[in-house]
């Protein structure tokens, strides 16, 4: 049987799924282990998070480098300058405390907006590129007991500029993770095109995860995929995430990051969270509009345009009726309205930002609403070390459910005790 402080990972069908406690490794000698994805918004960086978690219960200094990034936040190296690194990074970093990590060295490379240019008119060199990708992992590898490698998107992405996911794999000695979304065929179809090219560049593929797969299709996709897998290409099956769709609710603050704006007041609430289906544009009269903020959930995200005054002191006014009285109210409300052809008039503004009621959630977007609608139903949020709930939730979520044994024997160097 299972020893007392077996993990749970999960209860499907009736049954209860557990693994042993991780076990400490005392001695690497591993290959590093690149995390790529099928394509974008697949749960890659959660992933990676997941595996970090599990790594650092099993090694006593995890490493982790970022190769190649896009997105970047300026942070303070050990110098005490500033430099501007992939948001990833900052979040592993900061999450996990890798303090013997240092910024520079995760980060060696940031292609940013005109990077790709600038390379083909030849004012960034190949080698200087792939020297620092190779410098900087080897200084983060010297550190650690064991390195994890996030890879940018799919095994392809970064070939224009000569530095695929694939190739840097390669460059390194990594055995590489595929990471896809719930489905047989397509996504059997997604991850044969980056097998191919890891094989193309000698690239081990260690293992597969599985993300987001509906819970009435977990056991199907678990024993279907893990036998394509081992008859197809001999390789494993690592992991199987059930869905959790609390992670893709955007909180507030990621509506700011989508509008390029800060909450005009509530700004405590920041890190709440709405479902696409609280969402509500309100076109409605002011009584029907009250009737239907005491008819639906407490958490209800709101939207309407700028000219709609008298929706916007009912939301104010129900708000301080709830407080008044006690009653829970965790809605907040979206003024929407063209740039430069619609503001809130300065009364109102005034009311949205009275001291009486500062803890009041809104946030004001300067596009239509029907503009603002489709940028918030599209949207995919990504996780952020100030959003400390959700990257929490979304470890202990994916943790146990990453086979780490099988992991680490598939990357264990050849002949090593």
């Amino acid at each position: 049987g299972l020893p007392a402080d077996a993990i749970p990972v999960g209860v499907y069908h009736g049954e209860r799924i557990q693994r042993p406690p991780p076990e400490r490794v005392q001695h690497s000698c591993r290959r590093p282990i690149y995390v790529a994805a099928t394509k974008q918004h697949v749960g890659k960086t959660t992933t990676s998070l997941a595996l970090m978690s599990g790594l650092s219960k099993r090694f006593d200094k995890v490493g982790f480098i970022k190769p190649v990034g896009q997105q970047h936040l300026e942070v303070r190296s050990t110098s005490g300058e500033t430099i501007r690194v992939d948001k990833d990074v900052v979040l592993v970093r900061e999450h996990f405390k890798l303090d013997h990590c240092p910024y520079r060295s995760m980060s060696p490379c940031l292609i940013g907006s005109g990077y790709t240019k600038q390379f083909i008119d030849g004012g960034i060199r190949l080698d200087k590129q792939l020297d620092d990708i190779v410098a900087g992992f080897r200084e983060i590898d010297d550190r650690s007991d064991v390195v994890l490698c996030e890879g940018t998107g799919h095994a392809g992405v970064g070939s224009i500029v000569g530095a695929s996911n694939a190739k840097i794999a390669s460059m390194i000695g990594a055995d590489c993770v595929l990471v896809a979304n719930g489905g047989l065929g397509s996504a059997f179809d997604e991850l044969e095109l980056n097998r191919v090219l890891c094989e193309q560049h000698g690239v081990n593929i260690a293992g597969i995860i599985i993300n987001k797969v509906r819970l009435d299709k977990y056991e199907q996709t678990k024993h279907y995929m893990s036998r394509a897998f081992m008859d197809m290409w001999g390789v494993p099956l690592l992991g199987v995430i059930p869905d959790r769709p609390y992670l893709g609710c955007p909180a507030l603050a990621d509506l700011e990051r989508l509008f390029k704006t800060e909450m005009v007041s509530g700004r405590c609430h920041r890190f709440r969270h709405y479902k696409i289906s609280d969402l509500n544009l309100v076109t409605t009269s002011l009584s029907r509009f009250l009737e239907n903020m005491r008819e639906k959930p407490s958490r209800s995200l709101y939207i309407c345009h700028v000219t709609r005054d008298d929706i916007i002191l009912g939301f104010l006014g129900e708000y301080a009726r709830r407080r008044r009285d006690g009653e829970p109210f965790e809605a907040a409300l979206l003024v929407s309205g063209r740039e430069g052809k619609y503001d809130v008039s300065p009364e109102v503004m005034d009311m949205i930002t009275d001291a009486t009621h500062p803890d009041v959630p809104v946030l004001i977007a300067r596009h239509t609403t029907h503009t603002a609608m489709e940028l918030i139903t599209n949207m995919t949020p990504k996780l952020n070390i100030d959003d400390t709930g959700r990257v929490e939730t979304a470890v202990k979520h994916y943790e146990p459910f990453i086979d780490f044994n099988l992991l680490l024997n598939r990357t264990k160097v050849t002949g090593a005790e």
